[in-house]
């Protein structure tokens, strides 16, 4: 019986590009993914291959999409934006999918506002679920969804290791979008981006615990949210994907 490969896919914003360069590698290179578990940018990048965009149509999609698909200006109290964009960008472009329909199982990780716990979604109504795992508290208002006020699963699990190895897989691939900053920081913005990034770190399963970890190397605010980087990012998954197939490779013998 071969062993089953599975992906952790972490929160990055506009970083998430790379997410869509290690799924393209990893297709080309034959390896089967088992499940998917993502958060943020992670879920939808996962939510979308899950639901069967692969190769060519997944780097179309990615390149296509813009800040407008995903937020507008909110009036409400619990955000300045809100993420309905991208509940309705998924609908046009999935239809009224749910877990049940998808062709690899897949987890969504939010955060529950009222616990400050991760909600691992995996039932129900496909696209709220992701508009909840991305949205940024404090600048997104949160999603309901089953009575729970829900938001971005960065301030619960930002690398949902666990929450893979609790949908059945063998090996765990795990992508993080948020590594260690590559030097001390020094000044005061780098001091606020290596705090947030250890944060994050802190919020997410142990990288050690995965049995090939791929920490992408994208730094700064910019990297967060300027889309016009996406092929740099994309490119920069791919690299990364590659490097790292020997050991996919051997982890799966």
């Amino acid at each position: 019986m071969s062993k089953r490969l599975g992906l952790a896919l972490s929160g990055g914003g506009a970083r998430g590009m790379a997410h869509v360069g290690v799924l393209q590698v990893l297709d080309e290179a034959g390896i089967p993914i088992a499940c998917i578990a993502g958060t943020s940018a992670g879920s939808l990048a996962g939510a979308v291959y899950a639901a069967g965009y692969r190769g060519p149509r997944l780097a179309e999609l990615a390149l296509g999409i813009r800040w407008r698909d995903v937020a507008r200006p909110s009036r409400s109290r619990a955000g300045m934006f809100s993420f309905e964009p991208l509940e309705s960008y998924l609908g046009r472009l999935l239809g009224d999918c749910t877990f049940a329909d998808l062709e690899i199982p897949y987890a969504a990780v939010a955060g529950d506002l009222d616990s400050g716990r991760a909600a691992i979604l995996r039932q129900g109504r496909l696209a709220p679920a992701v508009r909840a795992s991305c949205s940024v508290p404090g600048l997104v208002a949160p999603v309901e969804i089953d009575g729970r006020r829900l938001v971005d699963g960065a301030i619960a699990n930002n690398l949902p290791i666990s929450v893979v190895r609790d949908m059945g897989a063998d090996v765990v691939v795990a992508v993080n979008l948020h590594p260690h900053p590559p030097e001390p920081p020094r000044h005061g913005r780098q001091i606020a981006m290596a705090s947030f990034l250890y944060l994050l770190l802190a919020a997410g399963d142990d990288p050690a615990t995965a049995d090939v970890y791929l920490p992408v190397p994208l730094y700064g605010l910019d990297s967060l949210v300027r889309l016009s980087r996406r092929r740099e990012h994309m490119a920069l998954g791919r690299r990364v994907a590659q490097d790292a197939l020997p050991a996919i490779r051997a982890a799966l013998a």
